[in-house]
């Protein structure tokens, strides 16, 4: 259906899963254009960002009501407005990491959570930056506060959050030592400034070779491994620890972590374990818009670099699911509609 001029379809496209599954359950599907409400935006999507918790949202681990629309993250343009959404208007640029439904061409914002884009920001680089820049902001700035001269190690680090997460920990003055499963992830991410990068692809055990390759480059251990790999490599993770360290389980991309004995905390020096989450970290509108802010200025003054690593057409979401979990990408992953 055509549009009258500046007023949006009547419907849209948009990727449901319509059970739970594999990313063959995904499907395009034409479905009304809401009407947002008190507090909330309507947005023209620019961009779709594809995170590891669509995956677990489609797969069951998540659980949610099928069929349903997918996506929780993008940047776009406000094509109209609900009462209550003062400091936004038509035609402003936005960009979100929370709300539901954002795989296809028009979603609705709640204008609490919407961030207003810098001009001078392309739409699909701020569609990378919410959910993934947010979540490493606060990794590297709340959970373990990183310090000049801590030793890091940061997993998969040519994704999303890893590329992001490197150059924030060596900005704040870190030894960065990250792990990748290709050489030309390695490359990647030594140009986000990791130090010291290793192929777990190249090692037989990772529970057994992984700690004392970590130990011997972070000069007898880490002060915080940022885990987002998840069953592989815990046990890993653990044991690169030196005493009293902290490790920040922050995904689950090869798995979830089964119920462990958490004596094996005292046992290994006393360490630290979390599993946060960003809503607990953006809980109020004044802390995620600060910690937006500072990510949108490290962009503009060049010193935080966002890597689009894929672009699927929005009818592609099953592709786009498919290189996530294959683990086929870096950076980050985007849906165009």
């Amino acid at each position: 259906m055509t549009a009258s001029p500046g007023s949006p379809p009547a419907t849209t496209a948009a990727v449901l899963a319509t059970r739970a599954g594999g990313p063959e359950v995904l499907e395009l599907r034409e479905i009304p254009v809401p009407v947002p409400g008190e507090g909330e935006l309507l947005v023209r999507v620019a961009a779709a960002g594809v995170n590891f918790i669509d995956t677990y949202r489609r797969s069951g681990v998540y659980r949610i009501d099928y069929p349903s629309v997918l996506g929780s993250e993008g940047a776009g343009v406000v094509v109209d407005a609900g009462p209550g959404t003062e400091g936004f208007a038509v035609g402003d640029r936005v960009a979100w990491s929370d709300a539901p439904g954002s795989y296809a061409g028009y979603v609705v914002v709640p204008a609490e959570r919407a961030l207003a884009v810098p001009a001078q920001i392309d739409l699909e680089v701020a569609a990378a930056l919410p959910l993934q820049g947010l979540t490493a902001h606060y990794l590297a700035t709340s959970t373990y506060p990183i310090r000049d001269g801590d030793q890091v190690l940061v997993h998969a680090g040519a994704g999303g959050v890893g590329l992001l997460l490197t150059q924030l920990a060596v900005a704040r003055g870190a030894r960065v030592v990250t792990t990748v499963s290709t050489e030309a992830k390695a490359e990647l991410s030594r140009a986000a400034g990791a130090h010291h990068v290793i192929n777990y692809r190249e090692l037989t055990d990772l529970s057994a070779e992984l700690p004392p390759l970590v130990r011997a480059a972070t000069e007898g251990g880490a002060h915080v491994v940022y885990d987002s790999v998840g069953k592989d490599t815990f046990d890993a993770s653990l044991a690169s620890l030196r005493r009293r360290g902290m490790l920040v389980l922050c995904g689950g991309s090869s798995g979830q972590v089964p119920p462990f004995d958490i004596q094996r905390l005292n046992s290994s020096g006393s360490l630290y374990l979390t599993r946060p989450t960003l809503g607990d970290y953006t809980a109020t509108r004044a802390e995620l818009v600060e910690r937006a802010d500072e990510l949108f200025d490290a962009v503009l003054a060049g010193r935080l670099s966002v890597r689009v690593g894929a672009r699927f057409p929005l009818a592609e979401a099953a592709a786009a699911h498919a290189a996530l979990e294959g683990r086929r990408t870096t950076g980050k992953v985007l849906l165009l509609p």
